[in-house]
């Protein structure tokens, strides 16, 4: 693996720089998860390292973030706080992102609809500034969003004011720094460090207390039968968040550095570093905007950045116990409710009333299913909903072009023949592909729209470049309908596999004649047409034909 030594001075001011950002995010999002601060400096260690060594985005630094935060605490009440179990899960979901990669999904991860993804990062934003209101208030807050919610009252009725103070404090300072001392001193370590200070020489507030130091324990994957399934739905919803949520921040990336990543090699980095942060016992990471961002604005073009940031990281780690243990509870709500304000999408909801209701609706849809369900089922639902709204708008682009009037043809012998015959014959262009969506329609639509004096139906299938069984069947709907009320049926301009998929669903091609586009169907109908009115004495052809 090759290593750019000419960008080493950016990448190093890069990385140290992210690192020290990192620092209070680590700490404050280890807390939130239920599994302690170190395990937060764990996982942004393992995480950061390795998806920068194997990922596919040269700068994107990859650590603990409030999405995957938000499942790993729903994943510790459920299981009890047995972190063995917890880990376990992590070491899955670094597994399935493994697989990922290997399998090439990382093009169709990015295929979810922006509406969900705004829905559900919303959510997990509101998640993570609900699971701190009680912290603020100076109370432990109990597990889940809707547990949360429900001891608030009581929280609100006994305020510890200096606790709350403290965090809102820290709040303000982290949105008040002024940035030229940001580009020294990070906003969220200087209210860190500011809080830390207040609280240890005026206040006495709760603290993270007595913190381990040094390097980790080695944690084995172990499986419990009563609780496999947990920790592999949650190995799962972890694979999958955090596969978005770095792709996500990849593609910010590239926006910024006028690059492109490589989404596979990406989601093999990611799963390679959650395996790793679950075996030493971390919390689980995905690529962090923030962090990223930072990291580019300061110099680093490359992954030497993020395995820069990644060292730096474990340097504070291998000596921070003492220093960490006197950080105040209210201090770190205050960091994790600006990133839950950060997660949440203002842009779009400035935005969403001038944009298409249906995608309004559905990002609130995601957006509630997120906070009172899961997330699984939020995304679930919110991309089966969008694909099938999608399926409908195709569906009705098809079936409004399905008729050509001699207006709409090219060809003046074609309009010639169809207007003389306009009653006689009802000619149907199908255009693009024919999908399941417009395939409930089209036998009704074609009935509809013929006239009934009308002969011979052609279905001109020139720009069809393939049909699905639903299509397929629906003209052999259309088939049967010719048939029962004596009229005679082309096909024309199939091609090979549209031939291949009517031919074997019906024991060979349906109708009365096939021809190789609408020009020979027209002329061979206006044939068929005249010699049946000379025939019959003019019953067949419509008055002034």
């Amino acid at each position: 693996m090759k290593f750019d030594l000419s960008t080493l001075r950016g990448d190093i001011t890069g990385g140290v720089t992210a690192g020290v950002v990192a620092l209070p995010l680590a700490l404050a999002l280890g807390v939130a998860s239920g599994l302690g601060p170190m395990a937060g400096i764990y996982g942004a260690i393992a995480v950061g390292f390795f998806a920068a060594l194997f990922g596919g985005t040269g700068p994107q630094i990859s650590g603990p973030t409030g999405p995957m935060v938000v499942v790993l605490a729903g994943l510790f009440a459920s299981l009890s706080g047995d972190a063995a179990l917890i880990f376990t899960a992590v070491i899955l979901a670094g597994l399935i992102q493994v697989a990922f990669g290997l399998f090439g999904l990382g093009h169709y991860i990015r295929l979810v609809p922006y509406p969900v993804i705004s829905g559900f990062m919303t959510g997990i934003g509101v998640i993570i500034i609900i699971l701190q209101l009680n912290p603020l208030l100076g109370h432990d807050s109990p597990s889940g969003t809707l547990g949360a919610l429900g001891f608030l009252p009581t929280a609100l009725s006994d305020v510890h004011l200096v606790n709350l103070l403290l965090g809102l404090g820290t709040l303000a300072m982290v949105y008040s720094w002024p940035a030229r001392f940001g580009r020294y001193l990070p906003a969220p370590l200087a209210a860190l460090i500011a809080g830390t200070l207040v609280a240890y020489f005026a206040f006495e507030v709760p603290v993270l207390g007595n913190i381990p130091t040094g390097l980790p324990e080695l944690h084995l994957p172990v499986f419990n039968g009563d609780k496999v399934f947990l920790v592999v739905e949650a190995a799962v919803i972890l694979a999958v968040l955090g596969s978005l949520d770095s792709l996500l921040t990849s593609l910010v990336a590239d926006n910024m550095t006028r690059e492109r990543h490589h989404s596979n090699r990406e989601l093999i980095g990611q799963g390679l570093g959650n395996t790793a942060a679950g075996l030493v016992g971390g919390i689980a990471g995905a690529g962090a905007t923030m962090r990223t961002v930072v990291n580019i604005r300061s110099g680093g073009c490359s992954r030497l950045s993020g395995m820069i940031h990644a060292l730096v990281l474990l340097a504070v780690a291998l000596g921070l116990g003492p220093l960490a243990a006197n950080i105040p509870m209210a201090v770190l709500a205050g960091i994790l409710v600006k990133v839950g304000l950060d997660i949440i999408d203002w842009s779009y909801l400035k935005r969403a009333h001038q944009g298409p209701r249906w995608d309004l609706i559905l990002m609130a849809l995601v957006l509630v299913l997120t906070i009172f369900v899961d997330l699984i089922t939020a995304v679930a639902a919110g991309v089966v909903l969008a694909a099938l709204a999608f399926v409908k708008q195709m569906a009705q682009l098809q079936i409004a072009g399905l008729r050509h009037l001699p207006e709409h043809l090219d060809s003046p012998e074609d309009k010639a023949i169809l207007e003389c015959n306009r009653e006689a014959i009802a000619l149907f262009e199908f255009s693009g592909p024919l999908s399941f969506g417009a395939a409930a329609d089209l036998g009704h639509h074609v009935r509809e729209h013929s006239e009934p004096g009308s002969r011979i139906l052609i279905l001109d299938f020139s720009s069809v470049p393939f049909l699905d069984l639903s299509a397929a069947l629906a003209v052999e709907t259309i088939v049967a309908d010719a048939r029962s009320s004596g009229r005679q049926l082309y096909l024309a301009g199939m091609n090979e596999e549209v031939r291949s998929v009517l031919a074997n669903l019906n024991g060979g091609l349906p109708g009365d004649g096939q021809f190789h586009d609408r020009s020979e169907a027209l002329r061979v109908g206006d044939g068929a047409l005249r010699q049946r009115e000379s025939e019959s004495g003019g019953d067949w052809l419509p008055a002034g034909a």
